[in-house]
């Protein structure tokens, strides 16, 4: 019998946290207190999951579902707090921790999944559900489904000797995510631009200066601007630099992050990565990753995926093409003859948006103040929508000084939950931003949500504003919808609690709350000048909306080619995969070939050897989720202008019908209770102007 390791009191992982809503004493809690609360935490759940199969009773909800709901308190509370802090804060003394960790997680993992005793108990509970011999309410149904499918998809049925392989593949596995991870944000800060020259700068806004300055200084530059990576391809200050050198420079730092050979190259990483995964499909009886992957989905089969994708590649790309014309026109103003490039097509973009718009994206951002949008923004949505209140607590303590705490109370005044913000970017942040569970809502453990949002808006000097892009605009809104998926659930088992729903619905939320960053009801609060206090001007505001299908063949094309490119990696077998890191780029470039998204200028989203979300997060062959996502929030879109639009009523039924309801039940149960049918793809197509395809 596995045996619980004592943990030291003094050590802030040992109790539930005492904070309100249990926010993690981030003030108590230091670098040396993560090891000792993971393995303490292992061993205390692998003590009380022996316990719990070894209960001689017949199975049932009370001691199978629900006590296995119950073990791991420890470990989640350590977990939480740690990979938030990874992807927040990380240093070299949480890298190595995460070195170390990542495997015996792995393992940890499969010592439960791979138990025969739970493989047998939860089969004896299905069987006696089957035979009416007990009844379960209907989320405790779900849940065993779900943990029947789980088992199976980890290797339950596998021979002895092929567990022991899956055991292999699922510890390297997860060291190599991790490593990935942590090679490309080396490579990402290694990667940044430096200019000394002030005539480089030409084009940037004097806060887009100083942010430069600042981050030049913050690395330890004496002199000079730093001009930082994102994790896109596109940089977004390839919209302002006037000087073509200067963009071609950056543009070339980007697409080369994680390829350029030396210590932080990630192909032989990502190479190992694609082919364990293959030979983990094969021995749990699919096809390839991405038919393993998608069959966890609401898409269930990777040739869905393909169906939906492949469609689409040619519009957008045929978009892309027609929106390239226009810019290398725009461009050979500036320099006769010149062929359009991958650095150039943000700055003509938004020339040409500003010839044919009368705007850009420079005269927009005074308007757009990073407080302002917060609170008179998504915080005055919310409201609107579903009663939520928000009060900063300057009392708590975030686990880096940058990050804000906000609590959420109802409408009745009634306590919801924690928002935490983390919103400027720094060397020890990863790239894009993000949603994180710091403590899952449940009523069987009696928690409350804590959720933190993530983004990498570059910090200005000290007492400058923050003035946003109309995309960290969106962004605020996406990610906050995710934050409101956590916030409001409303469910019994913690394992259903929030986003905790397939990886191909999970945007379907965060994408709908992107609406209403155009609702003129709340534009007219947040799109205020911060100095003269000013709205935006009318007619700005009309052309903005205007030119919301503005260069969309571009966006859609540069988004399929991350999502096929991913497919096209995750469909291989294991004897296809290339053992040479030099074949990356040109398997890359067939890839793109094949699906029909090359255009002039215009690179997947993410390349190979910088994709995040697939190799060193949790998106593997699940990318094409955002634009899947994207069908539901589209028609929703629609439901809601139906309905009235922006009203408290239209807010209440989106979330009594879809948002509380966490991973309770069927996602896409849940969207045809509201919407009375199946997902149109219609909408999505005239949205993103593709209804040719």
């Amino acid at each position: 019998m596995p045996t619980a390791l004592t943990l030291d009191p003094s050590n802030p992982f040992a109790a539930p946290s005492t904070l309100p809503y249990r926010l993690p004493d981030f003030a108590a809690i230091r670098t040396e207190h993560y090891l000792p609360a993971f393995e303490a935490g292992m061993a205390a759940e692998l003590a009380e999951v022996d316990a719990l199969l070894a209960d001689p009773a017949p199975p049932d909800e009370e001691n199978l579902l629900l006590a296995l709901e119950r073990t791991g308190a420890l470990l989640d509370r350590v977990s939480a707090a740690f990979w938030n802090l990874v992807s927040s804060d990380s240093s070299p003394d949480l890298d190595a921790i995460e070195e170390e960790i990542a495997p015996r997680l792995a393992a940890h993992h499969d010592a439960i999944y791979l138990d025969p005793r739970l493989y047998s108990r939860v089969e004896a509970l299905a069987a006696r559900v089957e035979s009416a011999e007990v009844s379960l309410p209907d989320d405790a149904a779900y849940a065993l489904e779900h943990l029947r499918r789980d088992l199976v998809r980890a290797g339950a049925g596998l021979s002895d000797a092929d567990q022991a392989r899956v055991k292999e593949i699922n510890a390297r596995t997860s060291t190599l995510e991790a490593a990935f991870s942590r090679e490309l944000l080396a490579d990402t800060n290694d990667s940044a631009l430096l200019l000394t020259d002030p005539a480089e700068l030409a084009g940037l806004s004097d806060g887009e200066i100083a942010a430069a300055r600042q981050a030049a200084a913050d690395r330890g530059h004496a002199e000079g601007w730093l001009l930082e990576l994102s994790l896109f391809s596109a940089q977004p200050m390839l919209a302002s630099l006037a000087d073509r050198d200067v963009r071609r420079r950056l543009y070339r730092a980007s697409l080369d992050r994680g390829g350029r050979g030396g210590e932080h190259d990630t192909r032989a990483i990502l190479l190992e990565l694609v082919r364990l995964r293959a030979e983990r499909a094969r021995l749990l009886g699919y096809e390839h990753h991405a038919a393993y992957v998608a069959a966890d989905g609401t898409a269930k089969t990777s040739a869905a995926v393909q169906a939906m994708l492949g469609p689409l590649a040619p519009a957008a790309a045929a978009n892309a093409r027609a929106e390239a014309a226009d810019l290398e026109a725009a461009l050979r103003v500036d320099e006769p003859g010149a062929q359009l490039e991958g650095c150039d097509w943000p700055r003509y973009a938004e020339r040409v948006r500003a010839e044919r718009f009368s705007l850009d994206d420079a005269a927009l951002r005074p308007y757009l103040e990073l407080d302002r949008v917060v609170h008179e923004g998504v915080f005055r949505a919310a409201h609107e929508l579903y009663g939520l209140d928000f009060t900063e607590r300057t009392d708590l303590v975030g686990y880096h000084p940058q990050v804000r705490v906000f609590e959420v109370r109802d409408a009745d005044g009634s306590e919801v939950g924690l928002f935490l913000a983390d919103w400027y970017t720094r060397a020890s942040k990863q790239g894009g931003a993000w949603m994180n569970s710091l403590v899952d809502q449940s009523h069987l453990l009696d928690e409350k949500p804590v959720v933190v949002n993530n983004l990498n808006v570059p910090k200005p000097p000290d007492g400058e504003p923050t003035l946003l892009t109309w995309d960290f605009v969106i962004t605020l809104f996406h990610e906050f919808g995710h934050a409101l998926h956590g916030l409001l659930s409303d469910v019994r088992l913690p394992s259903q609690s929030g986003t905790d729903v397939p990886r191909d619905v999970v945007e379907f939320p965060s994408q709908v709350n992107e609406m209403w960053a155009w609702e003129p009801s709340i534009l007219e609060h947040y799109a205020v000048h911060h100095v003269t206090g000013e709205p935006m001007p009318a007619e700005w505001v009309e052309t903005l909306r205007a030119s919301r299908q503005f260069n969309e063949g571009f966006a859609t094309t540069e988004y399929l080619g991350a999502a096929l490119l991913d497919q096209a990696w995750h469909r291989l077998v294991p004897e296809d995969v290339p053992t040479e890191v030099d074949a990356v780029p040109a398997f890359e470039a067939a890839a793109l070939e094949a699906a029909g998204v090359t255009a002039p200028a215009v690179a997947p989203r993410y390349r190979t050897t910088y994709f995040n979300h697939v190799f060193g997060g949790g998106y593997s062959a699940a990318y094409y989720s955002y634009l899947w996502a994207e069908v539901l929030d589209a028609d929703t879109v629609e439901w809601f202008a139906e309905n009235g639009g922006l009203t408290r009523g239209n807010g209440d039924r989106f979330r009594a019908a879809l948002l509380s309801r966490g991973g309770s039940g069927d996602m896409m149960a849940f969207f045809r209770d509201l919407r009375g049918r199946d997902p149109r793809i219609e909408p999505l197509l005239v949205r993103r102007g593709l209804t040719g395809s």
